[in-house]
């Protein structure tokens, strides 16, 4: 794997500082900027194997093009990579499923989508693969395009420092590049022998901070985000609604605003919502305006609490799945938090309220003491402030793409 090494935080946001001012030459940088002229255009295959992967790959294509117009892209994607360009020949919508018994439900559409993806990268030959995060889908399509001859290159770690910390053996032999977006993965991977890219946190970018940090809370406003896959929202949908009834009693003035995720309807979240306690749906369209207008939040675990802590919102993260997925993952997930606003901070500052925690009563109780307890709120805006500049410079994006197309200029690598 050739990579440049990251061997602390503070040389890590150094190296992004450097990435994005070397993003700012533009298409003058030689290699970087597409082919050389006269070279038929360059074909990449990028696999968004999450809803949440699709929307970083959109912003990562983007910045690939905005460097070699000419690019192609094919692959695997949701609505944000098919509007940046991609010729999705399979949907990541088709695959959003969460857990180990419910992936099991799915197995052979996933067998059958993989099948397709060899084949296509076997017909097809791009240039290069990028994998977006998803590494129980996208390991398979490494194996098989390493096998190939394609260089693989992985845009968003997957959480290999979370559980099956062994898989970094298989990084070292598939992966050409590894371009994290956590600072505390830069570690993790030098503890393994390993220099990585990092390159800041995507998220910085979606963010327009001069409007956002303008938005204050509107007092009493309850933000509701339930996740985007329907056995994640039917699992937690429904503890909301026994939440919102609890906090009405003691608190009549409060209002509850459920962002809706892109893929969900408004009637399939009502139907999970106790018809007598009012709700808001809100659009995806302008959610983080949305959630920044919010007191606080009851979220699903997932890079949406993440969203949550650079707005600087104070969330309750609850997550739920089958008791054997839950047995199984107390015994194989080896950190102490699932939540990233967490591991980032290196301490518990959002409440993590999983398996039997995630319950309206729990829900409420954690929401009544913060709104209740002067100064708790505020004291947890403060820890978020920390978090942000942890997540380094804006940049990402067009960081990874200088990455990615340096070396698809580059010579091949004897593996």
């Amino acid at each position: 794997m050739t990579v440049t090494p990251q061997p602390s935080l503070h040389q890590a946001e150094a190296a992004v500082s450097g990435a994005t001012s070397g993003a700012a030459s533009g298409v003058a940088s030689g290699a970087a900027s597409g082919a050389a002229p006269g070279t038929p255009p360059r074909t990449v295959w990028i696999n968004a194997g999450e809803l949440s992967g699709d929307m970083h790959g959109g912003r990562l294509l983007e910045a690939l093009r905005r460097r070699d117009p000419a690019l192609r892209c094919i692959g695997m994607g949701g609505p944000h990579l098919r509007e940046a360009g991609q010729d999705a020949i399979l949907r990541v919508e088709d695959l959003s499923v969460m857990g180990i018994t419910e992936v099991l439900g799915y197995l052979p559409r996933i067998l059958g989508m993989l099948r397709r993806i060899k084949a296509e990268l076997a017909a097809r030959r791009p240039d290069a693969v990028v994998l977006i995060d998803a590494p129980e889908f996208n390991f398979r399509i490494a194996r098989a395009a390493h096998a190939l001859g394609i260089p693989v290159h992985y845009y968003i770690s997957p959480k290999i420092w979370a559980w099956r910390t062994g898989r970094v053996n298989f990084i070292r032999r598939h992966i050409r590049r590894m371009i994290c977006i956590l600072p505390f993965e830069v570690e993790f991977y030098r503890h393994h022998g390993m220099d990585v890219d990092y390159v800041g946190n995507p998220l910085l970018d979606m963010m327009d901070w001069q409007r956002l940090d303008a938005i204050a809370p509107v007092p009493g406003r309850i933000g509701l985000m339930p996740g985007s896959r329907r056995k994640e929202i039917e699992a937690l949908m429904p503890e909301y609604g026994k939440a919102a009834r609890l906090l009405l009693e003691s608190r009549p003035g409060l209002s509850f605003h459920c962002v809706r995720a892109p893929n969900v309807t408004e009637d399939a979240l009502r139907a999970l919502w106790p018809a007598d306690v009012p709700l808001t749906i809100e659009s995806p369209d302008d959610r983080y305006a949305t959630l920044r207008t919010c007191q606080l939040l009851l979220a699903a675990s997932g890079t949406a609490t993440l969203e949550t802590a650079l707005l600087g919102v104070p969330t309750l993260v609850a997550y739920r799945v089958s008791p054997f997925s839950y047995w199984l993952g107390k015994r194989l997930v080896k950190v102490q938090w699932v939540s990233l606003p967490n591991l980032v901070l290196n301490r518990e500052v959002f409440p993590e309220l999983l398996q039997e925690n995630a319950d309206g009563a729990v829900l409420a109780h954690h929401a009544l003491r913060w709104l209740g307890t002067p100064g708790e709120l505020d004291r947890v805006r403060a820890d978020l402030a920390d978090l942000r500049r942890r997540c380094g410079p804006p940049g990402a994006a067009d960081a990874a793409a200088r990455i990615i197309l340096e070396e698809m200029a580059a010579p091949p690598v004897r593996t």
